[in-house]
């Protein structure tokens, strides 16, 4: 399949709402006590408020007939002046999804291509992400992509 990445734009949403919500019962099946069945990531008016802002880029891997095969949302994010974080820039991806349908063509890795050019044709420093536990081959991706963990969140259930 011919596979084309480019910035996401309103007549995506609906494909962008379909991979959200596999992305939230993946999540909701991992930890059902943290994540609503059913629920919804952002509403519509967000997602225009999302692909209007630059500081919150969207990637789309499209096939020839336009259709969404995978996305990626990224965040911009820089610390100027903080007490004790140095001033670089990051692009943080918030979320990458690939349609369950079309895994194991190497989507993910071509989206995760983009981000990076994308982060360093921004002069960013890095890029970040957070990733459940609960999603052990989210994890194994990004470990095969190069990433390694930076920091570590733990919690106890009461």
């Amino acid at each position: 399949m011919k596979l084309t990445v480019r910035p996401a734009v309103e007549r995506d949403i609906p494909d962008l709402v379909r991979l959200l919500e596999q992305v939230e019962l993946v999540h909701h099946y991992g930890r059902p006590d943290i994540f609503k069945c059913g629920g919804r990531k952002y509403t519509d008016d967000q997602l225009c408020a999302i692909l209007a802002n630059p500081h919150t880029p969207v990637l789309v891997a499209v096939g020839e007939d336009d259709r969404v095969r995978g996305y990626a949302f990224c965040i911009f994010k820089q610390f100027t002046d903080d007490n004790i974080l140095t001033d670089i820039k990051t692009l943080y991806l918030d979320d990458l999804c690939v349609d369950e349908t079309c895994r194991g063509q190497h989507i993910g890795r071509t989206l995760y291509g983009a981000v990076l050019e994308l982060a360093r044709n921004s002069g960013c420093y890095n890029v970040t992400l957070n990733v459940w536990s609960c999603n052990p081959s989210a994890m194994r991706f990004y470990e095969a992509c190069g990433m390694k963990p930076q920091k570590v969140g733990m919690e106890v259930i009461l």
